[in-house]
């Protein structure tokens, strides 16, 4: 079995959906669980892919950078309305480094950086005005914040893919990869 079927096969409905002109093809729930296994979910956007894993940035203080930290698997959920599709991608996470953080962190609008910066994502917002103004003091002045070290990216390491493209009748298309030993396995699922 070709070992990077999953990935191909990825790569072609992302780029049709990106071609066209989706404004939301990055789009993806996360769900995590901690490490009791209460899920959550929430959308985040995915800002790299290759045949490592699928990137994405957060603050490791949130809610979602807590339950990764206690329980380092998540799932991936791609549906693109239009197309009438979905990809589901389970596997492990990882923290990328601090150089790969930084990377992207400083890569981002000055404004994206400062809110960054500011907020204590996930945590009860008592004042704010004083969030407001410290955003904006600092937009106005143009002071060019640092990574907060809680806050960088990880990468979901695929061991299944599933995709599902949608048809009449709920005849639906459904193509699960497993990764077993060094190899992906390919199976037909029922729709």
């Amino acid at each position: 079995m070709n070992k990077e079927n999953p990935y191909k096969l990825f790569d072609i409905w992302y780029k049709i959906v990106i071609n066209s002109n989706s404004t939301d093809a990055n789009a993806m729930v996360l769900a995590t669980a901690d490490a009791s296994g209460k899920p959550s979910a929430r959308m985040v956007l995915l800002k790299s892919h290759d045949r490592n894993g699928f990137v994405f940035y957060t603050n490791a203080l949130s809610r979602k950078g807590s339950e990764l930290q206690e329980n380092p698997y998540a799932a991936l959920l791609f549906y693109w309305e239009r197309s009438y599709q979905q990809i589901r991608i389970e596997g492990s996470i990882e923290r990328l480094s601090a150089e790969e953080s930084d990377a992207y962190f400083y890569s981002r609008p000055l404004e994206n950086q400062i809110s960054a910066y500011l907020s204590r994502q996930s945590q009860v917002l008592t004042d704010p005005d004083a969030f407001n103004r410290d955003f904006f003091q600092m937009l106005v002045t143009g002071t060019k914040p640092t990574r907060p070290p809680d806050w960088g990216g990880y990468r979901l390491r695929p061991t299944r893919f599933e995709f599902w493209s949608g048809k009449q009748n709920r005849m639906h298309t459904r193509t699960q990869y497993d990764w077993i030993g060094d190899e992906w396995l390919e199976s037909t699922l029922y729709p």
